[in-house]
């Protein structure tokens, strides 16, 4: 898959309204490119953040040829353990999107000091995508296959705990849901077409009246939040902001169905696997499991709004 990687401007130094702007043009234009796009950022902004300069020689790849990955989910499934030249990582990460794309990612390991952060390369037979491991329809061009790891050699980025304990790990958060309005603006598309096209009756123009108030501005806040306090409340802003953006795309999603019908979905084959792609990548938010850890930082303060 040819992706042409963006230069975004790393979240906090004053630019971030710029970066998610950019990430939400990508996820209009391609869903699942913009996936990928977003875990190579991504990567990019933590190992800005945690100091990762790549020594000589350890990078076999052309400068413009390496795309970098974020595969953290789970991160008990892989055991990272120190051996005489170097950490090796082994066990198998599901979810690793762009598994036979990266060149290279960011891995969770579990350590007997703690949950940490590697460097490896994505090569054989040290890692392996496994056939079989993602039988998707949205989101399936991400390749988010299951990795099996056997000692491969990896390079620690940062200390014990230090991936999630940054407000990065938050502002990377908002960056995926800039993605999500970028699908949702792409799937808004389809009505805003047909209304430019053909009378749709007031009901369908009520609809597209709706999705233009459904959300936006709250990137745009985010981004100077992030900018002017870049530590400071970045856990209960990017719940916000997640929750708010799906709630939005979840309502664009009703709504240009329910204005066009099943017309768009049967007949027109890139606004389905849109609808698709959508969905899948909107269940990167964990409901209402997101919405109690709000609930729960909101309880603490004794004026929250």
């Amino acid at each position: 898959m040819l992706i042409e990687l963006p230069d975004l401007p790393l979240p906090g130094r004053g630019a971030t309204a710029e970066r998610l702007r950019g990430l939400t043009a990508l996820g209009r234009a391609d869903l699942v490119a913009c996936r990928l796009a977003e875990g190579h950022a991504d990567a990019v902004a933590i190992r800005a953040e945690l100091g990762d300069a790549c020594p000589p020689g350890d990078q076999d790849h052309a400068v413009g040829e390496v795309r970098w990955g974020v595969w953290a989910a789970t991160p008990a499934s892989v055991r990272a353990e120190p051996g005489p030249e170097g950490w090796l990582l082994t066990g198998d990460r599901p979810w690793c999107s762009g598994a036979a794309w990266c060149t290279d990612a960011l891995v969770t390991a579990a350590a007997d000091d703690g949950i940490r952060l590697f460097a490896v390369r994505n090569d054989g037979p040290y890692a392996q995508p496994l056939d079989g491991t993602w039988p998707a329809i949205g989101m399936s061009g991400s390749d988010s296959r299951t990795v099996r790891f056997t000692g491969v050699p990896a390079r620690p980025v940062g200390g014990p705990g230090d991936y999630v304990d940054r407000p990065g790990f938050w502002h990377g958060g908002v960056g995926v849901a800039a993605c999500w309005y970028g699908g949702a603006l792409a799937v808004a598309d389809t009505l805003h077409a047909a209304a430019r096209a053909r009378e749709l009756g007031p009901h369908a123009l009520a609809h597209l009246g709706a999705i233009d108030v459904a959300a936006g501005a709250v990137l745009d806040q985010a981004a100077a939040r992030i900018d002017a306090e870049p530590g400071a409340d970045a856990h209960r802003l990017a719940l916000r902001v997640r929750a708010t953006v799906e709630h939005a795309a979840t309502e664009v999603i009703d709504r240009v169905g329910r204005a066009l019908g099943a017309g768009p979905l049967c007949r027109d084959n890139n606004h389905a696997q849109r609808i698709a792609d959508l969905t899948v990548y909107l269940r990167q938010s964990h409901a209402e499991s997101d919405l109690e850890q709000l609930g729960r930082l909101l309880a603490t303060e004794e004026s929250p709004w």
